[in-house]
């Protein structure tokens, strides 16, 4: 089974109210599940991070006889962190960093890439992730 993965992070303020949201869609780019939830206080990296532990927890639970993955988004730094090409110096971004390197060994095969914020799967994420954002610090005013 191949499953393409978009992610994205949002934080407004740096750090501030954050949100973390994914897209995992099938060979045919059919979306197969969304998910948007807050994270509270933390940096965009953070939120970046915290949006691709979680789609690739719920990607290895979707593939009962192994999954090839596709991990895509906007952050170039985090993805030239998790193919090793940058060095992790923030001492939260490391933890991250090794939790979403020790998931992905667990993928039969996976392929990063950086896209751009344009790209309509990421963007889709986006969207939805500014829209959750406005009504979660909405209530908290």
């Amino acid at each position: 089974m191949k499953l393409y993965v978009y992610t994205d992070g949002a934080s407004r303020g740096n750090p501030g109210e954050s949100a973390s949201g994914y897209m995992i869609m099938d060979t045919w780019h059919t979306p197969l599940y969304r998910h948007v939830f807050y994270n509270g206080r933390c940096t965009n990296n953070v939120a970046e991070y915290k949006a691709i532990i979680a789609a690739l927890k719920k990607a290895l639970g979707m593939g009962k006889d192994g999954v090839e993955l596709v991990l895509a988004s906007d952050s170039r730094l985090v993805i030239n962190q998790l193919a090793g090409k940058y060095k992790v110096k923030d001492r939260e971004l490391k933890k991250l960093n090794a939790a979403a390197r020790s998931l992905l060994k667990k993928f039969q095969k996976y392929e990063l890439l950086n896209v751009p914020r344009e790209n309509k799967h990421v963007a889709s994420v986006d969207a939805e992730l500014n829209s959750f954002l406005d009504s979660e610090v909405q209530d908290k005013v």
